[in-house]
């Protein structure tokens, strides 16, 4: 189940961040101090005997909640298995999965780890993690369960991108994807219809010309700090990406990403979005009518929900160029290979993988999408959420694992720092991105 993608500091300019969504169940983790020490109370085993279990994982006070609500459930059909789960703050998942890597060198290993895309390869390749093949071997039906439940495309990526040397480290929870979440009401104030589901680049920025001469509300909050949300969208709806489909060649000054953010550009230069880097509260200047639409995935419903928004939000998906794109982040479940509980954190991963696991989180509010597209089309996820909902788990079909390389945080910041020179004009578009684009070279 992964976390939400709002967990980047300076992500609420532009819109809720995955990663906050991510949190509130716990996207990557962060190391739970001294918690290890419980590891020795388990056995190994088959899980049937008494142990205790510790897990970290990306997030703070309110996802820890989350997290007890789902180990309580859990805990109701394995009572001799206690899980003790702590979350760290990380500012995003590839600072997290560095803090965890460095963390378990220090000796404070856990039994098992919650991490998003984005911090999977690094702790892989750090030898850190058991290799879980003999357990899915012993327990195929499950997994070929879980897997037979879900878009053929989720097994293909996660397996693609989860796979390290040949062995499997991760069981892949939920998923997130970046539509659009629209305020109908400003959209019928300035009189523009809004789309079932599809729209342009220039249909967009149309509306939001309409919008501004007639509400005096933004179109969009822009920005640059958050990959997932702020870039990737404008990059993949027109057919471009940070780097190429193996992660090993940058590729953000094609003319395609140019193109791309070119045109971001000019929807800043037309006043259609606040100037970036600034505390605009996406979800909040909404609930004013002061902000047409928003990016995210499944975690924006939980601010929509709080803020009584839910009948008045559509989710459309993000407007396009020359084709539907979206980035793709899972959360993945490992085991530490020097964990003395590996049979009992094995049951725990087998319960999340079942149909009473995802059901469970999407009813306590979970911000992923469930695998288990059985689950995803039930009302478990769809009750009590914006109109459009069901468009959330098809951009699975379309989209693209949001690119993750070993050197993430480092590959991020030159990301970040070339689309806010483009965008913002400190540079020409072209050259912001060439140079950005030199730096990821030599990092990968």
């Amino acid at each position: 189940m992964e976390l939400d993608r709002t967990d980047h500091p300076t992500a609420v300019n532009s819109s809720i961040s995955r990663r906050r969504a991510l949190q509130l169940f716990g996207g990557a983790a962060a190391v739970v101090p001294a918690i290890s020490a419980l590891a020795a109370c388990g056995s190994g085993g088959s899980g049937g005997g008494s142990a205790s279990l510790s897990l970290i994982y990306l997030g703070d006070a309110t996802q820890q909640k989350a997290f007890e609500q789902l180990f309580a459930a859990f805990n109701k059909t394995h009572p001799t298995i206690k899980i003790a789960a702590r979350g760290i703050a990380a500012g995003d998942w590839a600072t997290f999965a560095s803090t965890v890597s460095t963390q378990i060198a220090g000796g404070k290993v856990p039994d098992i780890i919650d991490v998003a895309t984005e911090g999977q390869g690094l702790l892989a390749s750090k030898g850190l993690l058991e290799p879980l093949d003999p357990y899915i071997a012993k327990d195929q039906q499950v997994v070929d369960d879980y897997f037979g439940d879900a878009d053929p495309k989720f097994k293909e990526m996660t397996t693609k991108y989860g796979s390290v040397g040949g062995k499997t480290y991760f069981i892949p929870g939920g998923y997130n994807p970046v539509l659009m979440y629209c305020n109908t009401d400003v959209f019928a104030k300035a009189g523009v219809d809004l789309p079932a589901s599809d729209w342009t680049w220039d249909e967009f920025m149309q509306a939001g010309m309409r919008i501004k001469s007639k509400t005096g509300a933004f179109l969009l909050s822009l920005g640059y700090s958050f990959p997932f949300v702020d870039i990737m969208p404008w990059l993949l709806t027109n057919g471009a990406s940070t780097l190429n489909a193996d992660w090993n060649t940058s590729t953000l000054d094609s003319a395609a990403a140019v193109e791309s953010a070119t045109f971001v550009k000019s929807l800043l230069d037309s006043d259609l979005s606040p100037k970036p880097g600034g505390a605009f509260d996406a979800a909040a200047q909404m609930a004013k009518g002061k902000l047409a639409t928003l990016g995210g995935g499944r975690w924006p419903t939980l601010d929509m929900r709080r803020l009584g928004l839910v009948d008045k939000v559509r989710i459309v998906n993000w407007p396009t160029k020359t084709q539907q794109g979206s980035p793709i982040g899972w959360d993945g479940w490992p085991i530490l290979k020097a964990s003395k509980n590996k049979d009992a954190a094995w049951t725990f991963l087998k319960w999340m993988m079942s149909k009473e696991a995802s059901e469970f989180y999407a009813q306590i509010g979970g911000t992923n999408v469930p695998a288990r597209e059985s689950v995803a089309d039930s009302p478990a996820f769809l009750s009590d959420a914006p109109q459009g909902t069901d468009l959330i788990a098809k951009a699975m079909s379309y989209g693209t694992a949001i690119p993750s390389p070993n050197q993430g945080a480092l590959t991020q910041a030159a990301i970040t720092k070339g689309w806010q020179a483009a965008i913002t004009g400190t540079m020409p578009v072209a050259d912001a991105l060439s140079q950005a684009n030199k730096t990821l070279s030599t990092l990968l």
